[in-house]
């Protein structure tokens, strides 16, 4: 409105700024479609957080065995995706090697795994089998459909003192 209070006739905008605004809408369009039609990322993650390249394994149970598998070598501070998709069993197992500092991250679950790259179908009598009982430990998903597993430095342990 004007100071009169007579509504204000709009100006015919130029063929250049409706261009603009139209492609600019257009684009904002797609986007939006992209994301909200893109599918969400389900995956078995693990992140080597430390300043070492580290070797992974991994264990679970499929439908009707318990499989482990390796190696996944990952350097220094970064990811890797160990499991694509929805997650289907809600507890992974995992062993890691850190090459570097020659420690690693165990646990109580043995099962089966090999110096070279490996598929084993069963945990049952490892060494028997020609392989070695290693053990990993527990990663509970409460049945999520992904999941992150993040390997971190050890907590470094003072001298204490008074």
């Amino acid at each position: 409105m004007n100071k009169d209070g007579e509504r204000r006739r709009k100006e015919p905008q130029s063929g250049f700024g409706v261009a603009v605004r139209t492609a600019a809408c257009a684009c904002l369009s797609f986007l939006a479609f992209a994301l909200i039609s893109s599918p969400a990322r389900a995956d078995l993650r693990l992140c080597n957080k430390t300043e070492s390249r580290v070797g992974i394994a991994i264990g679970y149970k499929d439908k009707a065995d318990w499989i482990t598998e390796g190696w996944w070598n990952l350097e220094s501070n970064s990811c890797e995706t160990l499991v694509p998709g929805s997650l289907v069993s809600r507890y992974y197992y995992i062993y890691a090697v850190d090459y570097d500092q020659f420690g690693e991250w165990g646990g109580r679950a043995f099962m089966c795994t090999r110096e070279k790259e490996f598929t084993i179908r069963g945990i049952e009598d490892c060494v028997a089998r020609g392989f070695e009982r290693t053990g990993f430990f527990e990663i509970d998903t409460g049945e999520q459909s992904s999941w992150t597993v993040q390997l971190t430095e050890p907590v470094q342990q003072g001298t204490g003192g008074r």
